[in-house]
């Protein structure tokens, strides 16, 4: 049997908590050196000095998440596997029980093994799951089915109307391994019904996990977690407001750090850390007007998700050549500070969290077209994108039977291009890194250079007036 993805990256990860607070070029490139090439590869894009000290703060807070899962695994805790729009802090605030998020653990196999995800896609292909899954949990899950891999003591499946080739393949999983499954749904009714309906769905799921783990949510527990939540919140939208700013003082890397904290540790001390180290950063270099290249040339904001497999070919290319990465649907999730006075107040609060987090809100909507498009052209009005890009996965059907809507609705309320692409975000057999670099050298030198600007901006003055009204 292979050794698993979880026990690879842990290891890997349990070296990286014992780096100093600061390191030198010197020191990055000692460390670089012991690493097996794709993982120094994708590694050193994140050290790069620019990033570092957020990288860091970042790697440090998924180390100690990764340590906490191997330690309940060993333990008498229980880990709890949870899809990327679930929000962790519920399970956070049980004594016993500990969050992992499948896409969060594909995408760190993807950035920091040699082979990065493949051999657990090959797996799971080789047990006869289709080809039209998704990578981004079938990575871990495959390697949960195929190898000698730490398992979860349950499931949370939040896929349900939003994302159903991650519903599904959490299903087989779970019927396969015979571990339990939560299902938390959301109706596709945005009415006073359809909200009441998911309030109850949320508190269902509370009973049924205080019968699991033997455990009562407590108030204080939960107000500590939701305490630390409510400061993330206020970092996210400084960064946001900051990211206003031209040339962009965020460096592109950071829409990624952002929602990686949201997916693992929002609500700990780890990830208002790793969120004030990147406002400092911020505010660092839009005090200093440091940008690394001449001129922010383009501001690019992705209607989907971003590449995975390749960092410095994606991230660090664009941000070099002028192009500054805006953000992706990931972080179109809005958080609202959470009430805190009581336990009712509290419970609402996540719920409401619950049903905004990313593709949920948007994917999960009555009308997908509607609640995507809106979203992404908020985004990019307040933003002040001069492009936007879709990267379409073979997995997302549904959104590829829309991207026709959001580009006539670009181009009609703000007058922007849209870029359509293909590509698989954790697994380069789809598209190499450099037919994805030429097609956005070609679209920003062709389109969003030519473009002019006037009409552009008149427009988009008319949909912030509007939305204003």
């Amino acid at each position: 049997m292979h050794a698993g993805l979880f026990e690879r990256v842990a290891g890997l990860f349990d070296l990286i908590e014992r780096l100093p607070n600061e390191l030198s070029d010197e020191e990055v490139e000692g460390l670089l050196k012991v690493l097996p090439p794709e993982s120094a590869q994708s590694l050193s894009a994140m050290f790069i000095p620019r990033l570092r000290k957020a990288t860091l703060a970042f790697f440090k807070m998924l180390a100690q998440w990764l340590k906490e899962a191997k330690e309940a695994a060993a333990g008498n805790k229980k880990v709890v596997l949870v899809p990327f729009n679930f929000p962790p802090e519920l399970i956070t605030a049980f004594d016993n029980a500990c969050p992992l998020t499948s896409e969060m653990m594909t995408t760190l196999g993807v950035v920091s093994l040699q082979g990065q995800g493949e051999r657990y896609w090959d797996m799971a292909m080789g047990l006869g799951l289709p080809d039209h899954i998704c990578s981004s949990n079938s990575i871990e899950l495959g390697s949960m089915l195929g190898s000698e891999d730490f398992l979860p003591q349950a499931l949370i499946s939040a896929g349900p109307g939003g994302c159903d080739a991650n519903a599904k393949i959490h299903e087989f999983v779970s019927h396969f391994l015979s571990i339990p499954q939560f299902i938390m749904e959301k109706p596709v009714d945005e009415s006073p019904e359809g909200r009441e309906q998911y309030r109850l769905y949320y508190r269902r799921l509370i009973a049924q996990l205080e019968e699991f783990l033997d455990e009562k949510l407590t108030e204080d527990k939960l107000r500590r977690v939701l305490t630390n939540a409510n400061r993330c919140t206020e970092l996210y939208y400084e960064l946001w407001e900051m990211n206003k700013a031209r040339p962009s003082p965020m460096p592109n890397l950071f829409v990624l750090f952002i929602y990686g904290t949201r997916f693992a540790m929002w609500g700990t001390e780890e990830g208002v850390h790793c969120m004030q180290t990147m406002v400092d950063v911020c505010k660092k270099r839009l005090q200093e007007k440091s940008y690394p290249a001449e001129r922010e040339v383009a501001r690019c904001l992705w209607a989907y998700t971003s590449i995975y497999y390749d960092f410095t070919g994606l991230f660090n290319w664009m941000e070099e050549r002028g192009y500054s990465h805006m953000g992706d649907v990931l972080d179109f999730f809005w958080p609202q500070p959470i009430d805190t006075s009581t336990m009712d107040t509290m419970i609402e609060g996540m719920t409401e969290s619950a049903w905004n987090m990313p593709m949920t809100r948007q994917m999960g909507a009555p009308s997908m077209s509607r609640a995507w498009v809106e979203d992404v052209i908020y985004a990019a009005s307040d933003l002040e994108a001069d492009c936007v890009i879709f990267c379409g996965h073979h997995a997302c059907k549904q959104s590829w039977s829309v991207v026709s809507i959001l580009r006539e609705e670009l181009q009609k309320r703000l007058g922007l291009p849209l870029l359509v692409l293909q590509g698989d975000s954790w697994i380069k057999r789809m598209t190499p890194m450099g037919v994805i670099q030429q097609e956005i050298e070609e679209y920003v030198g062709n389109v969003v250079a030519r473009k002019k600007t006037g009409k552009r901006k008149l427009r988009r003055r008319r949909v912030v007036a509007e939305q204003t009204v």
